[in-house]
């Protein structure tokens, strides 16, 4: 009997010191429901001040310099991304995205450097990719072995990132996009479908025991594609996927095993990190409604937060396409777009110099996004109680090239005269006026209406507040030196306090003006022009 005891004992002491143990929930003010969630009320004042934020939206995907879901495309027979894959690294047969991670090594990487350069332009906070839909974790992770500390660059990619954001002064965010693995690496599972190469299946099923001899021997791919299931219907169509981002539409549904290990990595990630911020590309909250893992693992970030401030929660989590009764539980985040309207309560816009990961084509043909662009773009969205978090595309190696540099020192040209019409301030009465305003843009869906609206002239202002002080944000310099800003006509009720003094940001030259019944009539110093891209009039 004693021998069968110690016996069971072993066993027992061997299974659990092969099985990890899972991580758990702190409990707390916040259950992970959502009506226990919308207790959270709206964003702090600190997110509310910071109003710019960059994003180093950079992972293995970057490697190629072929732009946005690379892992995904590359297995997309026909597409530009399979065809640059077989010419430059073979037949995704024999070379998969498991192979293209052993590639990047990140060995011109300097995060102090680019964060200095980020503050500079302005940015109050910094985010870093944590996963992408690539399932590839970037820090030292518990809970999965593909991750950038095993192998690739073989450091702790958000850890550096944390450490010079800190340094900066700056608050510090992690996206986690790894939700839709499951089927978003489906494309994985094919094989070509003409050519000489025809029938053989891509490495999307591969087991650990295919691994013998090579590189990533002991490893897994399947912890990394995950796709021992069976496919979403219509997985043959490339773009289904985009109506069943919400795991419906016949998406496939993961198993609890894959449910458990998101929560464990997520949970794992906020202990070790300690990030202000939490960006998931989700609709509404990760794997919801097929699992509640999103709602608690936002519960323990939350009731963390509550834990280690004296009972203020100070943290931010985003999602999209939030209905009005989510917006009580997180922050809304816009994807490549603004609302046409202020918003009730603060929210982000998401966008990007040009793809998300890096595109070599976008550099070659001088297709970024402008500094002016930039910086109108953060104006209009500042005017509506937001926040604008720019990506700043990376190459594998860990640099920007020098057109985003270039960029960047614009944005921070602007930023040294008029950063005090933009940070800590709050939206007006109105947004704001003109053409552009006027004119309706409508959100498609997660967003997308970034660049429909008509260019930017002097009469478009757009407007916030600091204290006693109106900021007003012309978007352009007009021809004949006056500006007429019609909200502030005479009698006018939004604005029915004298005005007593208006003086251009940048500048110590004298600015005349008059109020009339057509508007507030100003008077512009021409001499002392202070930018290319708008300027800001601060009116008390």
């Amino acid at each position: 009997m004693r021998a069968l005891i110690l016996t069971y004992i072993l066993v027992c002491v061997t299974l659990t010191s092969c099985t990890p143990n899972h991580e758990k929930m702190l409990e707390g003010k916040y259950e992970p429901t959502w009506e226990s969630l919308a207790q959270y009320g709206q964003a702090p004042d600190w997110f509310r001040n910071v109003k710019f934020g960059i994003w180093a939206h950079w992972g293995p995907q970057c490697q190629p310099g072929q732009g946005d879901w690379y892992a995904r495309g590359m297995y997309d027979e026909g597409s530009l991304q399979y065809k640059w894959h077989v010419e430059n690294y073979g037949h995704p047969s024999e070379f998969g995205f498991k192979d293209v991670i052993n590639t990047w090594k990140a060995e011109k990487w300097d995060p102090e450097k680019l964060m200095a350069l980020y503050k500079r332009a302005g940015a109050q906070y910094f985010f870093t990719l944590g996963n992408h839909h690539d399932n590839f974790d970037l820090w030292d992770s518990k809970y999965h072995k593909w991750n950038s500390v095993n192998m690739g660059p073989k450091q702790d990619i958000v850890g550096k990132w944390e450490k010079a954001a800190r340094t900066q002064g700056m608050y510090f965010g992690v996206s986690i996009h790894s939700a839709h693995a499951w089927t978003w690496y489906e494309t994985a599972q094919r094989s070509d479908k003409e050519g000489p190469m025809k029938g053989i299946p891509y490495d999307g099923k591969l087991t650990q025991a295919n691994g013998k001899g090579k590189w990533w021997e002991g490893y897994d791919p399947q912890e990394l594609y995950v796709q021992s299931h069976p496919l979403s219907d219509g997985s043959e169509k490339t773009n289904r996927i985009h109506s069943q981002w919400a795991w419906k539409n016949g998406a496939s549904v993961p198993t609890e095993e894959y449910f458990q290990n998101f929560f464990d990595r997520n949970v794992d990630m906020i202990n070790k990190y300690n990030p202000d911020m939490i960006y998931y590309d989700d609709t509404t909250m990760p794997l919801w409604p097929v699992s509640d893992v999103g709602l608690r693992t936002v519960a323990h970030f939350y009731n963390k937060s509550l834990k280690e401030n004296k009972g203020k929660n100070e943290v931010v989590v985003f999602a999209k396409v939030l209905t009005d009764d989510q917006k009580e539980c997180l922050v809304w985040d816009v994807e490549r777009g603004v609302p046409d309207q202020i918003q009730e309560k603060p929210w982000q816009t998401c966008t990007c110099l040009g793809h998300w990961h890096y595109h070599k084509p976008t550099y070659d043909n001088n297709a970024y996004k402008s500094a002016k662009t930039v910086i109108h773009m953060l104006t209009e969205i500042i005017s509506k109680n937001g926040n604008m978090l720019l990506s700043v595309p990376m190459r594998g190696d860990g640099t920007i090239d020098d057109k985003e540099e270039a960029i960047l020192n614009g944005i921070a040209d602007w930023m040294d005269k008029n950063k005090e019409g933009v940070f800590d301030t709050r939206p007006w009465t109105v947004f704001g006026e003109g053409p552009v305003a006027e004119s309706p843009n409508p959100l498609t869906v997660q967003g997308f209406n970034e660049g429909k609206n008509k260019p930017y002239t002097a009469e478009d202002i757009r407007f916030v507040t600091k204290g006693d002080v109106l900021y007003a944000h012309v978007m352009a310099w007009p021809e004949n030196d006056k500006v007429i800003i019609k909200s502030l006509a005479a009698g006018n009720p939004l604005y029915p306090q004298s005005i007593r003094d208006v003086s251009l940001l940048g500048t110590d030259a004298k600015v005349s003006f008059k109020r009339t019944a057509e508007g507030l009539i100003i008077n512009l110093p021409s001499e002392v022009k202070p930018n290319e891209i708008s300027f800001v009039l601060k009116i008390k």
